[in-house]
């Protein structure tokens, strides 16, 4: 499988950004429409303060149908109670006026600051006339959907006759129990809802499940899939895949692009008892603040790691554990490997590392994905409300 060049809108898929007034400069409203009715399906924030458009998310996305996704940034409309509410219902029903769509068929999400109620009224102006701008580039939505993100993150994929193509935004906020920060696929292929949503949460369980940038799982978490059938029927095994492999490379992006991040930092574990302790342990290696700024600072100490894996809850017997940095031998029978440490050093200066625990146990196999910890995560933090 092999992403497109360039990422494009599938058949009969369209969206338009624009500044509505919430941003001093810079887009921060996003449309994604449909031409046709989409089966869609969709998964959310297991926080326990989900924002006002993942409340009424839930609801919408249980109709098993979708037309249009209208996206702000900047104000989250989190902790905001029934004015949250309505508002988050208000943007729904002005693209419901804008492209004459049900209303119940417009799925909202709002990114940013939490515990600031939304200017709405910015929002209904803004969509007033976004029809008329609707590309078919998806970086263009992407752009509106922005907070501390770098730069916008769209990706394409075909299978058989169709594309896949993955918006996704999040720097910070992120580790996610259900997707990644928000996250929307869009695919010509024929697929109804039910057998959508199994494959939506098989493969955000190896993707976005498994991504984390600073162990702090968001308010508003959504990630939501729409399928018009424009392309026609496609092989369900292969859709399957290639869903997995575009959301896998989706989490790649965004863990790159994690808030200061210079690394994208990944964790394989091996042989763990069950799969769950692959996963549990594979998130403590890459959550580590330790193994994280060892990364950043290029520091061969492997001992990071082995603290890492062995906190966790979970079946781990030293005298079998094997540790690889970047596919390096560093630690077996219990010793630390007498490796090249230069080599290492330099393998770590990379912005790419790659940690690889073989615990020799069982058949439990699990990756995360996450970043280097360094101090541009700090100054992004530090003054993010008043941002």
């Amino acid at each position: 499988m092999k992403l497109h060049k360039k990422a494009v809108m599938p058949k009969g898929f369209k969206c338009a950004s624009k500044n509505c007034g919430l941003k001093d400069g810079g887009k921060d409203l996003s449309v994604f429409c449909s031409e046709t009715r989409a089966y869609a399906a969709g998964v959310f924030t297991k926080n326990k303060f989900p924002g006002a458009p993942v409340i009424l998310g839930r609801e919408i996305i249980k109709n098993g149908y979708l037309r249009g996704i209208i996206v702000n940034s900047k104000v989250s409309n989190v902790g905001t109670g029934t004015e949250g509410i309505e508002n988050a219902r208000r943007m729904a029903i002005a693209v419901s006026e804008e492209f004459n769509i049900p209303e119940n068929e417009v799925m909202m999400s709002s990114t940013g600051v939490i515990a600031k109620q939304l200017p709405i009224e910015m929002i209904e102006s803004g969509v007033k006339g976004i029809s008329e701008n609707l590309e078919d580039d998806p970086l263009v939505g992407a752009k509106g959907i922005m907070t501390t993100d770098t730069y916008p993150k769209a990706l394409s994929v075909s299978v058989d006759e169709s594309v896949i193509t993955i918006i996704g935004k999040g720097s910070g906020m992120i580790e996610p129990n259900m997707a990644t920060m928000l996250v929307y696929i869009f695919t010509d292929a024929e697929m109804e809802t039910p057998l959508l949503d199994t494959m939506l949460r098989e493969a955000v369980h190896i993707s976005f499940n498994m991504l984390s940038v600073d162990t702090d799982m968001s308010t508003s978490d959504t990630c939501i899939i729409m399928a018009n059938g424009l392309a026609g029927k496609v092989d369900e095994h292969r859709f399957l895949e290639t869903l997995k492999f575009a959301c896998v490379e989706m989490t790649k992006m965004l863990a790159r692009d994690g808030e200061g991040a210079t690394k994208l930092l990944l964790a394989n574990v091996n042989g763990a008892r069950t799969e769950d302790e692959a996963r549990v342990i594979a998130k403590s290696i890459v959550n580590s603040p330790l193994v994280k700024t060892m990364a950043y600072g290029a520091d061969p100490n492997i001992g990071r790691v082995l603290m890492a894996i062995g906190k966790c809850a979970c079946e781990v017997r030293p005298e079998k554990t094997e540790v690889r940095i970047n596919h390096r031998l560093v630690y077996a029978n219990e010793s630390r490997v007498d490796f090249d440490e230069a080599e290492v050093r330099k393998l770590l200066n990379d912005d790419y590392v790659e940690i690889t625990a073989t615990l020799n146990i069982g058949d439990g196999c699990a990756t995360a994905y996450g970043c280097d910890l360094t101090e541009g995560y700090i100054r992004e933090n530090a003054a993010y409300y008043s941002s």
